[in-house]
């Protein structure tokens, strides 16, 4: 008997790897383009399908980071999105665009902002002047995490750290022109 359920849950496990993988094709083709979402935001195929486009998220953000995808963004028209690199998320700690989600498109993950990456940031070596021996720092000091997101080596230059969330406030806070601090979207892995 127990080679019986060995098998079954062998080919389960088979199956929904595959319809995983199936959904995550279908959902780079109906929504090719990936976007920095708010806090909580289903994967982009699920976020496309589950909202409602009713702008609550919006509404409830306290520096209004979150702006409606306009009509030319195809299936993701009217979903919300974040522009980091313009307006940093300060990271509510209720996280009240998603508390204020009527669907499950946004919903707060129970750990909260532990684990919780809404982009991926990466530095322009080549643009930031703390690499040309000049101190500056502001990224680091304005990081809301903390040396666990984004930290100074020992020559003064930052580094990102496993806890970056992809906020945006290094972006925005950066001192070159354009930032020496880039922002993009987080990819689902399929």
């Amino acid at each position: 008997m127990r080679d019986v359920s060995d098998r079954r849950s062998f080919f389960a496990r088979g199956f929904a790897r595959a319809l995983e993988r199936a959904a995550t094709l279908v959902g780079e083709r109906l929504v090719p383009v990936h976007y920095v979402r708010p806090p909580g935001a289903l994967p982009e195929a699920g976020l496309v399908g589950a909202c409602t486009r009713c702008g609550e998220c919006v509404r409830a953000c306290p520096v209004r980071a979150i702006s409606l995808l306009p009509p030319d963004a195809g299936l993701a028209a009217g979903t919300p999105v974040l522009h980091p690199e313009t307006t940093a998320c300060i990271m509510c700690a209720d996280m009240p665009c998603a508390a204020s989600c009527p669907t499950e498109a946004l919903e707060p993950p129970a750990t909260g902002w532990q684990g919780l990456r809404i982009a991926v940031a990466s530095i322009e070596t080549e643009r930031c002047i703390a690499f040309r021996d000049v101190t500056c720092g502001v990224c680091a000091r304005v990081c809301p995490v903390g040396e666990e997101a984004l930290m100074l080596d020992a020559r003064g230059r930052p580094v990102l750290g496993p806890a970056c969330t992809g906020c945006g406030a290094c972006v925005t806070a950066c001192v070159t022109s354009p930032s020496s601090i880039r922002i993009n979207p987080v990819r689902e892995v399929a």
